[in-house]
């Protein structure tokens, strides 16, 4: 037996025709001669190295939430917010006005006027709703006047000014003892009539102020390419799904909800005339765009602000106190929700740590309205409750305002609190929560959260515009307001 060309080394033996290996030489017709090119041995691998390249890597399947839960939607439901249809690209909605009202002035001092029976009296300018036997009370000194001429006339055309003398006939001089000779305020608490004479010719209207604020239409989308929607990554996304591609669907999906959540928050609306109410403006140098009210727009408008808290959080109980003197003159409801960033939220605990009661102070009892009346569902729900002058706060963080890459990384705002009640509509009687979060619908087809997919074939959708394109396109769009009934009732906590 013979073996020609034999490769890698070795020897064969010329008796048997057995090969040897080790010789590293090229075998001819069973004549050794030196290989060109030989292999070097120290070119092979161990048994080891070899399995060890191709061994199955060890990588854990969970997804580790570095940040935690990072949504930050749920402030408009837990505040007892509720969702309403729309079919018009607005909505209008009335709100009252007070009942009395004050009267802005400058005073221009009439010494020894005729027309003031010999005493001295004051021209108020700028105040037009009045008539003569009115009865006003100076804010500033407490001095109680009554308008001796001017106002409105008896046809009901308005003046722009009235003139006022004292009412208890005093003669010193009215702008030391009486009504100021510069800007000021005074109050109708009133009017005097003699016997026999006729009734007043001048009535005040009922104040119904018409407010509209504008839908904002939302979109968001997320591409995957058809080849990438095949990939099996190593991570569990849930259920056994290992596409990455899903985890950038979720992700584009819970980011959307939660811009669309901070636009009904902190969206403005353009007020072109300066009016006190809502009007549908496009936005300058986006056609067609309209702006609207978002939660902290409305507040800034026409409800309470406390500032500097970024610098001087809640640090004694008069803080509160401060905010509760406003809310007694706003008529506010008796219970509340503050939604506070962790500095406030802190702040509020070392309080209620230096002995307020969280449930009942000073004998009175809390009020647990939202949550049935039961202070266990409060505390379930993350909330904490204390009583102060009569009205109750539920506390509870609010994440968003923690975020750094959000509300976090400003300290605008600090926080909010919100009347936990219904408002009663003065048109139409129906009673409303605080806070209305409104969408487009009609003839079943809703705007509140659409999602639909296109693709060119990919994940079997076929309905795709762009002829031929090798992906599929996941889109959401959002056309939603939110209406803020009694905003002069909400109170927003900001740096």
């Amino acid at each position: 037996m013979s073996l020609n060309n034999v490769i890698d080394g070795g020897s064969v033996n010329s008796g048997t025709g057995l090969f040897t290996p080790g010789d590293n030489a090229l075998v001819t017709n069973n004549s050794t001669v030196a290989p060109s090119g030989a292999l070097d041995p120290s070119k092979y691998s161990t048994i080891g190295t070899l399995v060890g390249e191709y061994a199955k890597p060890d990588v854990r399947e969970q997804l580790i939430q570095t940040y935690g839960d990072q949504g930050i939607t749920g402030f408009l439901k837990l505040t007892g917010a509720i969702n309403a249809a729309a079919t018009q690209d607005e909505v209008t909605y009335f709100e009252e006005a007070r009942r009395h009202k004050k009267h802005a002035y400058t005073g221009t001092v009439v010494a020894n006027s005729s027309s003031s029976g010999g005493n001295d009296s004051v021209t108020l300018t700028g105040v037009t709703d009045l008539q003569k036997n009115d009865v006003v009370l100076d804010t500033r000194s407490g001095v109680v006047g009554v308008v001796l001429s001017g106002g409105i006339s008896s046809t009901g055309a308005a003046a722009t000014s009235v003139v006022v003398g004292r009412l208890d006939g005093a003669t010193a001089d009215i702008t030391a003892t009486g009504f100021l000779n510069s800007a000021g305020e005074v109050i109708h608490i009133g009017n005097l009539y003699g016997q026999g004479t006729e009734q007043p010719f001048a009535y005040q209207e009922p104040g119904l102020v018409k407010r509209i604020n504008p839908f904002m239409i939302i979109k968001d989308r997320f591409e995957v390419t058809g080849s990438a929607a095949t990939n099996i990554g190593y991570v569990n996304l849930g259920n056994g799904d290992y596409r990455w591609y899903m985890k950038g669907e979720q992700d584009t999906r819970a980011r959307f909800e939660d811009r669309r959540e901070m636009m009904m928050l902190f969206a403005t609306n353009m007020d072109a005339d300066g009016t006190d109410k809502v009007e549908i403006q496009s936005v300058a140098g986006m056609d067609g765009v309209n702006g609207s009210e978002g939660y902290f727009a409305a507040i800034a408008d026409r409800g309470i602000t406390k500032s500097g808290l970024s610098t001087s959080p809640f640090s004694a109980m008069s803080d509160i106190d401060d905010i509760i003197k406003e809310l007694d003159k706003e008529g506010a409801p008796a219970e509340y929700a503050m939604y506070l960033n962790r500095a406030q939220d802190l702040a509020i605990d070392d309080l209620l740590a230096n002995g307020i009661a969280t449930q009942v102070t000073a004998g009175l009892s809390g009020q647990f309205g939202a949550f049935n009346n039961s202070a266990d569902m409060a505390v379930q729900l993350g909330f904490k409750s204390f009583t102060r002058g009569g009205y109750t706060f539920h506390k509870h963080d609010w994440k968003l305002l923690n975020d750094p890459t959000l509300m976090g990384a400003s300290s605008v705002y600090q926080g909010a609190m919100v009347p936990m009640t219904q408002v009663v509509d003065p048109k139409s009687g129906i009673k409303s929560p605080a806070l209305e979060m409104n969408y487009k619908a009609a003839n079943g087809y809703s705007r509140e959260m659409e999602h639909w997919v296109t693709g060119g074939g990919v994940l079997g959708f076929n309905n795709n515009g762009d002829t031929g394109k090798d992906s599929a396109t996941f889109h959401y769009r959002s056309e939603i307001n939110l209406i803020t009934r009694a905003a002069n009732q909400h109170v927003a906590l900001k740096g």
